[in-house]
Parts: structure tokens; sequence; C-alpha cells
């Protein structure tokens, strides 16, 4: 058993005998904000929002920590759990600032990252340009061996060539080092060679092996999830360790758990030789937290909008499921999982939450092209300078600002008055920036950015409904994030959906995700094959050899076999296509017996997805076994005491001008806490503040608050 677990054990034992409260933290970093919940063991929630420090991500998360633990009035020792969701590999890849690294490839494949795909975002765009390789050409170093997709040796490895290889690396003081040998899916021996000889010559390169990271077929999505790992490692390596040794300073002894992209945890231990798992992390745990209120109010459909300070995210929750995507893109301009649009970002081959995002959320900067247009992003203002309202040197106008001038937001300061903002300088910048610039009034120009940003932020709800498929008037919006209530009645209206929940803390709300997220592991291996051809005895050696991988770890990590739970999920695909679906298999029965169900579950994933479903031959690409641990205490207490009152509406004033659009009139509108609401009708327009949002209720919508503390948001028929 882990160390963790044996901690985690002790420390719920003497819970028990002493009555002392015991503590998980979720942690979540956004491009403005970093969010921290404690959650006790018998329901206390306490929430803190500190600004996010880009040079040093930890030291927000430490200040945030401290402040949490004085204000509760415990010990570090006191908290036995540490969740964290980031985005400092995403940061890593926008940025252009990972780690320099070289590739060594199967000779003749080096410019794999360079062709990529066939596939363009946009397709008249003649002044597009394919994601510059995270690997320049001259490190893409190639060496003669061949095996073929049988796994068969055609071409011994040439031991000379990989010296030479080894000799670049050092001579250009190269830390990081990816391998990607062709169909070494199907046999690993020649990567593993290489590895060999680049750990006795340089034992403390960072290696990323494409058959141990991803044992796929598909050479440019396996090299580029390769190298994604490669270029990240030593970032995200870096900052987790360091994390981790400033939480052991100031007395915190459990060790970090990191949430996947997938939205399960992994130990800091596999995190930091694993990145590509948790480069979606933050935007996955707000999908998790998503899930576990649906469940618990009994709502099976459920469309997730998550805005924060720099992206909008959205996902969907579909008969009680998350949907998986098994690739999705990172540094591109909009991420839509495994739909059709790609080529703006690098292909990162592992199993994640199918999460649609754009670059739309509370700091996006508005401005005005050559022709006049009204534009929003993809520049954001960020945590620093930040919207021109937080006097922190930002000048440029950003949807925050829009939402200042509009009433939306508390003209004099927001988290309960720690964070003071001068409205005035929001009225300025959209002004001078948008209004002057298109000839319109200040409100016309606020009204405008706020409409532009939901126009943008919809297309990342009709990713992951209509585009799939999926009617989102048959689902409930579950809006959070800093900006996400503020939106949500807009974006509802535009989509037809007449059900918004608005969970407690919604701001934080990710930071809570990673607090319900159970351990998870995913595991594949291709098996290319029709179903008319397939072989079971070689599926069964299979199933059983990634299962055995799956309890090794758990065993590790102390879960007990009862405490362990496998899930069997198959790439499926139509003879002539080159793109596969994941197919969920319930039952975990895989033979002869279950093939037409199986059969039948992909030609209706398949009809969901594209719109259309053919009698044609189908076939297996690859296998996966998803390994969880399973808590033996529930993750969610069995009531959450919010403290909804304090820190909320900061001036006498009970009442605010606010505009909802038509006739350019700002109403008079009633500002309010959520624990004003009851069980009772109450009817917009209203503004409904708290510590960590603010929920814009417009006319025409009603509005209760349920038993658990959710804002419920009805449209008026």
């Amino acid at each position: 058993m882990s160390d963790f677990n044996l901690l985690k054990k002790h420390l719920y034992k003497l819970f028990r005998v002493t009555n002392l409260k015991l503590f998980r933290v979720g942690i979540d970093i956004g491009g403005t904000f970093t969010d921290i919940v404690f959650l006790g063991d018998d329901g206390i929630v306490k929430v803190i929002k500190e600004s996010s420090t880009p040079d040093d991500y930890s030291r927000a998360v430490i200040t945030g920590i401290n402040a949490g633990v004085k204000e509760l009035s415990i010990s570090p020792t006191d908290i036995m759990e540490v969740n964290h969701g980031f985005t400092v590999a995403t940061n890593a890849i926008l940025e252009g600032n990972g780690e320099r690294m070289a590739l060594i490839t199967t000779k003749g494949f080096r410019d794999v990252l360079e062709l990529s795909r066939i596939r363009t975002p946009r397709l008249y765009d003649l002044y597009y340009q394919k994601p510059i390789p995270l690997v320049e050409r001259r490190f893409r170093l190639e060496v003669n061996e061949r095996v073929s997709h049988r796994g068969e040796v055609l071409k011994a490895l040439n031991i000379k060539d990989v010296e030479v290889a080894v000799n670049a690396v050092e001579n250009a003081s190269i830390n990081s080092v990816a391998v990607c040998l062709l169909h070494s899916y199907a046999n690993p021996k020649h990567e593993e060679e290489i590895a060999n000889i680049f750990k006795s010559r340089l034992p403390n390169i960072h290696l990323s092996i494409s058959s141990q990271l991803l044992p796929e077929m598909k050479e440019y999505e396996r090299t580029s999830t390769t190298v994604i790992n490669g270029y990240v490692r030593p970032v995200v390596e870096n900052y987790l360790l360091k994390l981790s040794d400033e939480l052991k300073t100031i007395g915190i002894k459990v060790p970090l758990s990191i949430m996947q992209s997938n939205g399960g945890r992994i130990p800091v231990e596999i995190a930091t030789k694993k990145p590509m798992f948790c480069i979606e992390s933050g935007p996955a745990a707000g999908v998790v937290g998503a899930f576990t209120i649906g469940k618990q109010l009994n709502q099976d459909n459920v469309i997730t909008f998550d805005m924060g300070g720099t992206t909008a995210k959205a996902s969907i929750i579909e008969k009680g499921e998350m949907l998986l995507a098994p690739e999705y893109e990172v540094g591109g301009g909009m991420n839509v999982g495994h739909r059709l649009l790609r080529g703006s970002g690098y292909i990162l081959r592992v199993p994640a939450i199918d999460i649609a995002e754009v670059s739309a959320g509370g700091g996006s900067i508005a401005w005005t092209d050559k022709a006049g247009g009204l534009q929003i992003g993809p520049k954001s203002s960020g945590a620093v300078p930040g919207p021109a309202c937080y006097s922190l040197g930002g000048v440029a106008p950003t949807v925050t600002d829009a939402n200042v001038v509009l009433g939306y937001l508390n003209p004099t300061a927001l988290l309960g008055g720690d964070f003071p903002i001068e409205s005035q300088k929001s009225f300025e910048a959209i002004s001078d920036n948008i209004g002057q610039s298109i000839g319109v009034r200040e409100i016309e120009a606020a009204w405008g950015v706020h409409v532009l940003a939901n126009s943008n932020m919809g297309r990342a709800l009709r990713a992951v409904s209509s585009e799939r498929g999926r009617d989102p008037r048959k689902f409930s919006l579950m809006a959070f994030g800093g900006g996400g209530p503020i939106h949500a009645a807009g974006l509802s209206e535009t989509l037809g959906i007449s059900r918004i929940i608005i969970p407690p803390s919604p701001g934080v709300f990710s930071a809570f995700g990673l607090l319900f997220a159970d351990v998870e592991h995913h595991f594949v291996q291709t098996y290319f094959e029709s179903f008319d051809n397939l072989d079971f005895s070689h599926i069964d050696a299979i199933l059983k050899r990634l299962k055995s991988e799956g309890e090794t770890l758990l065993d590790r990590e102390g879960f007990n076999k009862s405490n362990q739970a496998f899930n069997l999920q198959l790439d499926v695909k139509y003879s002539a296509q080159t793109s596969e679906l994941t197919i969920n298999i319930n039952d975990n029965k895989f033979d002869r017996a279950s093939l037409k169900n199986i059969k039948q579950a992909f030609l209706d994933e398949h009809e969901k997805t594209y719109g259309y479903k053919v009698d044609e031959p189908i076939q297996l690409v690859s296998i996966r076994i998803v390994s969880k641990g399973i808590s033996e205490h529930s993750r969610i207490p069995q009531s959450l005491k919010f403290d909804l009152s304090i820190k909320t509406v900061l001036s006498h004033d009970q009442t605010r001008e606010v505009y909802f659009g038509g006739d350019l009139k700002y109403v008079n509108t009633p500002i309010i806490n959520r624990s004003d609401l009851d069980s009772n009708d109450s009817h917009g327009p209203l503004i409904i503040e708290e510590y960590d949002s603010t929920t814009v209720v417009p006319p025409e919508w009603t509005v209760t608050i349920d038993g658990l503390q959710n804002i419920v948001m009805v449209k008026d028929q």
C-alpha cells in the first residue's frame, strides 16, 4: 500500500477517535485567478480566490492555502488530500516556452510533424499556416530501422545512427528527447534499445518513448503526442516538484494528486512523467463537478458552460454519462474534441472529456478591425494587467469591462470587497476604443461586446450539442466559472434552452470538481482487424495484460480489490474511414456473442455524431481499459455547508441600473444574495451577487433555489 493511502487511513482513524475535522483541498489555476476550495468531512466549505501569479503559479497557491488555513482556524496537518488542476502545460504550448527538444524517428519520417493532416480549420483562408512543429527540423534525427505493422523486424536498428543522435543531442545541450519509430506500437524493441543507449550516455535526459506512452497506430498522432509530452514535461515537472516542496514547507504532509484531461486523478509521480494526460485538467474538473451535481439532481442531460478569464468551455453529459473524445487539439483557436474542425493546434491522442473551448473569457480584449467590425479575442488581458477596471495597468476594453458598463458587475469591488475595481475606467475603455471607433454610444458598444462574446461562446455550446446530433433544447445548462452565470441566460435564449442551473460557489466550481474525482488510469493497445476476422484468444490476452497493468498501479496506490473497477472501451470505425469512434462497453463483455450489440452501439453513435449510418464492414482499431480506484469513503458529504450571505452585496444600495438590450434604456434592478432566494419563484430582472461570481436574471426569467443551494432559472413561457 502506498504511503499516501496509509496516511489517509491513519487520518481517518484519528478523526474517528478524536473527532478532529479533516479537510480536502482542490486547487485550480486559471489565467486570471487561482481558485482554492477547502471541503471538510462535515461538509464545511471555504472558498478562496487569489490573482494568478504567472511568473510563479505556486506563489498564489501557497498564499491561498495559508489564507484558508488561517480563516478556518485549522492546522496544515488537518489537510488529508490536495488535488490540483493547472494550466502550466497549456501555457507552455500557447506561449512557446516549453523545453527545446529532439525527436528520434525512423529514417524517412522526420517530417511527419510538418505534414500533419490535410484538414484545415479555415477552408477559404489563404493566409492559414499550420502550427509550427514543436521540434526544429535540425533536431528531428533519423535512425535506420524498420518494423512492420505486424511487429516483424524488417531491418535491424543501426546502433551507429543512435550514437550519432546521442552526440547531436549532447552537443546541442538538449534536455528532452522524444522517441517515436514506425509501428513501434506493434513491437517496441527498437525504441527500448534507443532508450537504453540514451540512459547510459545521458542519464539525466528526459525521455518520452511512444511505445510506453501511446501504443497505438497512426504515426502523426503518436508522434505529436509523444513530442507534446516531451515538450512540456520539464516545465510541468519543475512546477509540480516545486509546489510539492512548498506544501511540505508549510506543513502539509500529503502528496499532490493531479487531475487528468479524462476526469480522473493520478499521483504526482505519474503526472510529472506523463503530463500529456493533464493538459486540460482544469476544464475537465468542472465537468466532473457538473456530473456529480447532475446525479444529485437526477439531471441526466446537462450541457456544461464554464467561462473563466481567458477561455470559455462547454461539454455535454448525456444519459448520465460524461462523453470522452479519443483525441483533441491544444494550442489552437478553438478546440472541439474529435469533431471535423481540426488543424489549428497540436494533436494530443489521449482520452479526454469531450470539451469544446473558445478564446472568449472575461479578460478577452475587444477591438475593431480595419473594416470597422467589432472583434473579441483571442488576446486576453490575463491576470496582469487585467481588464481596465482592475486598475493594474490594463487599458484595453475587455468583456469584463463591457459587463461593468452594462451594470451586470458590481461597480466598486469584486470578491466581497477584497478586489476593488474602478468602473469609470471600464466606461472610458469601452467608449474610447470601441464606441468612438464605430460611432456608437458606450452602452451600445458594451452591448455589442457582450452579444459578440455570447456568439463566440455559443460556438462551443453548439459544437458539443447540435453539431453532434443532440438537441440542446432537451438539456439543462449548468453554468459556472466567474463569468458563466453572467452570460448563461443570453446563451440559453440563442439555443432554445429553457432551464439553467447555477451551482453554489460557481466561480470556483472547477476546484470543487477536483474533490469529487476518483483515481483513474487509462491503457490502450492497437488491434486493427475487421469484425469478421477477430481472434478472440489474442483479444483475451490483450485484455488480461491491460487489466493487469491497471491492477498493479491501483494495488501500489493502496486500493483494495473491492475498491477497484474496470471499464472496457473499443475504438471502432467503418472499414473505408480513417476516423474512429470510442464505444463504451457497459457490461465489459467482448466475445463473439456480444458483437451484435457492439456493432449496434457503434451505428447509433455514428448516426448521432455524423448524421448517418450504413450497412458496411466495421473494423476494430484499439482496445482500451479504464482502471478506477474507488475511495472507501464517499467523496461528497451528505450536505455541503456554504456561507452564502457574507462578502456579497458591497454597497448599501439594493438596486442598480442594468441594461438588458432593446430600447437602450437602463432598468432599475434589485441586487440580492443567493441566500435571499427561497423555494418560491422570483421574477427577473435580478442580479444575484456572490463572493466569487454574479448571476444575471433578465426579464422573462424566473429563478428559485433548490434544497442543494443551486440557483435554478427557468425561461417564462
